[in-house]
């Protein structure tokens, strides 16, 4: 797998069976940026919906997702936008 982005998918769905999964490369927007790269696929928007993350403070959510990426964040991830969340929390914000 070359893609950077499928990379990401396949290691977030593999840490947490999501119930939904979202990955969007927006690294055009962030070029001349900090961390930006000739070709891109270093700073992406991340949407995870999972049972895993129940109970889970934000920070302790973030942090295991990026725990998930290392290995991405070693090769040239520069930055996650993350929107976390666990299945709970949706029922809550649509009442």
């Amino acid at each position: 797998m070359s893609n950077r982005a499928d990379r990401i998918v396949a290691r977030l769905t593999e840490a947490f069976s999501p119930a939904r999964l979202r990955v969007v490369d927006e690294s055009a927007r962030h070029a001349g940026h900090a961390g930006a790269q000739p070709g891109g696929q270093t700073h992406y928007a991340v949407e995870l919906v999972t049972a895993a993350f129940e109970g889970q403070s934000r920070v302790a959510r973030s942090r295991a997702v990026h725990a998930a990426l290392a290995d991405e964040f070693a090769t040239g991830l520069h930055a996650l936008a993350l929107t976390l969340r666990a299945p709970s929390d949706e029922k809550v914000a649509l009442n």
